[in-house]
Formats: C-alpha cells, structure tokens, sequence
C-alpha cells in the first residue's frame, strides 16, 4: 500500500492509477495532513462465464433439502408464523 498526499496525488494521478491498474500497489490511499481520508483501488469485474460454477464440487446439497418446504409455505400463506 502506497500513501501519497492530497497535492502529490493532484500532480501524479494518471500515475498512481497505473500503478493500481498494473498491480503494482495493491490501493493508493490519499492523506490529509498526515491522515488517510480516500483510497484509489481497482474495480474488479469478473466476468458472469468464470463466475458460474464457481463453487461446483465444494459443497453437497442434501437429498433432504426442501423436506420442510410444504410446512414453511403453509406458515406464510396462513399467516401463523408464531
């Protein structure tokens, strides 16, 4: 993590993003008479396609899943939740 302050981040901007886009500084935090107040990370966008399946194998799902759906539904339709 670099800090740099308020007027060095004016000059060097376009700098510190790149630093940040290129992974060289994982944030860049911005200080105010010696005090972090902002910090310049990267927006992460992973794709939905590597983001589906993600957790396949990682977890199983219980054959008994839904075994109380039916007493659940009945609760909310009939309004007796307590």
């Amino acid at each position: 993590m670099m800090q740099v302050s308020v007027r060095e981040a004016k000059t060097d901007l376009s700098k510190l993003i790149r630093l940040v886009e290129s992974e060289k500084e994982d944030e860049v935090q911005i200080t105010r008479n010696g005090k972090p107040v902002v910090k310049i990370v990267p927006l992460r966008t992973t794709p939905a396609s590597k983001r589906i399946g993600v957790a396949e194998g990682k977890f199983i799902v219980p054959e008994d899943l839904d075994a109380g759906s039916a007493e659940i539904n009945e609760s909310l339709m009939d309004g007796d939740l307590f």
